[in-house]
């Protein structure tokens, strides 16, 4: 047995005048985006309806190309030359390289950007890599000292059974110490 309570509306939902969330909520319905997914299982059979937003469309002004025909062909052909150099280096990003480029002020300022970007991670990960050098040189050590007083501890218990003395199992350091140092002196 199926809901029944899904409403696969095609999104964005600001495109529409009502509220759709609203609208979906009091019907009872679940809304999903009808262009993310081809499934419509659990479609709803009574939607509310919608009317899409009008669109407007703007009108680009090229300030400075006035009505000359080739001063505005010049300025496409100079916002084409550096769309490109910004593609360049971005499609240099996809590979693993990145080049500067020759041409095109955004192009360059994205390489720079990029660049200190890039140099910032290099030194992040040499700082990472002398952290972990020295969090690995610090725990050798830190295992030294106490295998170290591990050797002392035992031999300190040694002393304390051939004297027969009883002591707690996990007795620290100090008290084993403490415990030998009252021992009479044979």
């Amino acid at each position: 047995m199926s809901n029944k309570n899904i409403w696969y509306l095609p999104g964005p939902f600001h495109q529409y005048h009502e509220d759709v969330k609203a609208l979906a909520k009091k019907a009872g319905l679940r809304i999903i985006d009808a262009n993310v997914t081809e499934s419509r299982d659990d479609e709803a059979d009574n939607t509310p309806e919608v009317t899409l937003k009008e669109v407007q469309q703007h009108l680009v002004l090229v300030v400075g190309a006035g009505d000359n025909q080739a001063e505005l062909e010049e300025l496409i052909g100079k916002l084409r030359i550096e769309s490109d150099t910004v593609r360049a280096v971005i499609d240099g990003l996809d590979v693993g390289e990145i080049e500067k480029p020759e041409a095109g002020e955004l192009a360059i300022r994205l390489f720079h950007a990029l660049d200190g970007i890039r140099l910032q991670m290099v030194e992040l990960a040499d700082a990472r890599d002398d952290l972990a050098t020295e969090n690995e040189t610090l725990r050798n050590e830190l295992a030294e000292l106490r295998a170290g007083e591990g050797a002392e501890v035992e031999a300190l218990k040694a002393k304390l059974d051939a004297a027969g003395v009883t002591y707690r199992a996990n007795a620290s350091k100090e008290s084993l110490e403490k415990l030998v140092a009252d021992l009479p002196k044979a």
